[in-house]
């Protein structure tokens, strides 16, 4: 995928829409590009949204396909929405990978992670502490990263639509104070007061349980309200990130995901915890 582009989620359904209609015209990749006078790579980059066609080339693939009303207008619509800006757009280089863009049109976020508070529950300090320990980069870079952070966190206070985010931490989170004792009795309170949002649960997984599904590392489970776009998991580690959109992966994810917080704390038993983690700390007295 192109560094200079992040795929929205409408761009991702028109990709796909083409290249249904690709198939349903029985035709392949190469001999639809023959007929339309392309490269193949051209087709495939549009096909996977890895190229963002313009709306010439979506009407004559549309013509080759023999595809008419309503669906055609319905794509060419869907092509001219696609072409609207994401904020991403402002950080494209700082970031890379569809995620963002799929976290921004997603209703419902679900996200375990054994090691640290996701990036939406994040302060900019905490942000700072965790970029930097994984980041050799250049100073600037660090804090625009952090600035698109902290940008992307205004997905759950949005006034239209705010996605349902959905946390399970490994407890032993609660005994991991990076950045020191100022930047993380901030973040403890930052967690406190996001857990208790209408749209944000945050449960724990206690150390007394032994194997459960989320031992092989973090995950993410991205779900849509539009039925056109197919949930997808997402998965990062130390040699990059991994998404998984068949149905049977995702489904795996989920349930995965649906064990774990069974396993975990209750909201209002793991938001206590929070708060005895901070007492025990002495973070509830002025500096």
């Amino acid at each position: 995928m192109s560094p200079s582009y992040i795929p929205s989620v409408r761009a991702r359904r028109l990709a796909r829409s083409l290249r249904e209609f690709r198939e349903q015209a029985e035709l392949g990749v190469t001999a639809a590009a023959a007929r339309l006078g392309w490269s193949q790579g051209k087709v495939s980059h549009i096909e996977s949204a890895r190229n963002k066609p313009n709306e010439r080339d979506v009407h004559l693939m549309l013509n080759l396909y023999g595809v008419g009303s309503p669906d055609r207008e319905a794509i060419l619509s869907l092509a001219r929405e696609a072409e609207e800006r994401g904020w991403w757009t402002d950080y494209i280089d700082v970031l890379n990978g569809p995620y963002v863009a799929l976290e921004d049109a997603a209703s419902e976020i679900g996200n375990w992670d054994p090691q640290v508070i996701p990036g939406l529950l994040q302060t900019p300090d905490y942000a700072r502490e965790i970029i930097k320990a994984g980041d050799l980069g250049k100073a600037s870079d660090i804090e625009r990263r952090i600035r698109a952070r902290m940008v992307r966190q205004t997905i759950l206070t949005r006034e239209v639509d705010p996605p349902r985010l959905r946390v399970v931490l490994d407890a032993a989170v609660l005994g991991r104070p990076i950045g020191g004792p100022a930047v993380w009795r901030d973040q403890l309170r930052r967690l406190q007061s996001d857990a208790q949002r209408p749209n944000v649960t945050v449960q724990l997984l206690p150390q007394s349980v032994g194997t459960h599904c989320g031992l092989e590392g973090s995950l993410i489970v991205l779900r849509f309200a539009e039925p056109a776009d197919p949930d997808v998991a997402y998965a990062e580690g130390f040699f990059g990130v991994v998404y998984m959109e068949s149905p049977q992966q995702v489904e795996h994810c989920r349930l995965a995901f649906e064990k774990i917080c069974e396993a975990a704390l209750t909201p209002e038993s793991s938001l206590e915890l929070i708060e005895a983690a901070a007492k025990r700390r002495g973070f509830d007295h002025p500096c």
